[in-house]
């Protein structure tokens, strides 16, 4: 399917050129077809052709071992999004969801990075040539540190969420000290990046029944968490198969060579050449909630 449009533009435009366009002939009393159709259709097949060879070039550069797939459209009717079974909490009917991947049948998986702490500029740049979506959740005790590093991300069409002010374990809190680290965050998203977030991530996974009275008292609809978490050099899985599956949400950080021993490249580097073998592109959350 990724392929079909490329194939029939270059299909038709094969066909047009074995007539000569004194042959053809429109059904009766219709006016003859026009060249201008087929202009479009050949600056669009360049169109595609230009974006390959991009993507080709990319892919080589940041040294992938394979070109990564290009992700569906995002389906015309949004999937129903629920609490992953065992992840609910009492009432959570009017509460937002807890769930670890998106309900869907396409090869498809979403990268998700939390907190903020390494601010490396050669990764922006590799996810903007090589047009990988994602979705940030961020701290502020750590975003701070340089809110301009994420405006850039925001600005090349990154959403930013919701990670809480200070990163505790809010099931320790009352619910008065969690809606503080919830309702606190989204202010800051709001004043620096103009708009206060619906998708919010508890820290290391972890909720009670308060946290999501809390979230949703702030304004948040969704409380996504992971199924898979990739790092520089090797992947952690929370399903007893150890693989992947299509709509997966996976997590990351934002982390360098002294936690990691590698870079935010790397981690890229791992996730991505990982999922394009197993026949994933990589989709954006936010297109299905």
């Amino acid at each position: 399917m990724r392929g079909g449009v490329a194939a029939l533009a270059v299909a038709a435009l094969a066909s047009g050129c074995a007539q000569d366009a004194s042959e053809v002939r429109g059904a009766a009393g219709r006016q003859p077809l026009q060249a201008p159709p087929a202009r479009a259709l050949d600056a669009y097949a360049s169109k595609l052709r230009a974006a390959q060879a991009a993507r080709v070039a990319a892919a080589k550069r940041w040294n992938l071992k394979k070109v990564p797939l290009t992700a569906p459209p995002p389906p015309a009717r949004k999937p129903e999004i629920k609490a992953r079974e065992g992840f609910e909490v009492t009432g959570q009917k009017n509460l937002p969801p807890v769930f670890t991947s998106i309900p869907t049948k396409e090869k498809i998986v979403f990268l998700t990075i939390d907190d903020g702490a390494e601010k490396d500029p050669a990764f922006l740049r590799m996810m903007s040539e090589l047009k990988i979506p994602y979705t940030a959740f961020l701290s502020d005790y750590l975003a701070k540190e340089d809110y301009g590093y994420f405006k850039k991300m925001q600005d090349r069409g990154v959403t930013l969420n919701n990670h809480t002010l200070h990163h505790p374990y809010l099931p320790g809190l009352s619910y008065a000290e969690q809606k503080r680290e919830i309702c606190g965050m989204q202010d800051v998203i709001e004043k620096r990046y103009g708009k206060r977030p619906t998708v919010f991530r508890p820290p290391y996974g972890n909720y009670d029944r308060d946290t999501l009275r809390a979230a949703k008292a702030c304004g948040i609809e969704y409380a996504p968490i992971w199924n898979e978490e990739v790092f520089a050099d090797h992947w952690d899985y929370r399903e007893w198969d150890r693989e992947i599956h299509p709509g997966d949400i996976v997590l990351t950080h934002f982390r360098g060579e002294d936690d990691w021993g590698g870079t935010m490249r790397d981690m890229v580097r791992e996730f991505l050449d990982k999922v394009t073998a197993e026949g994933y592109a990589v989709a954006r959350l936010e297109d299905y909630l």
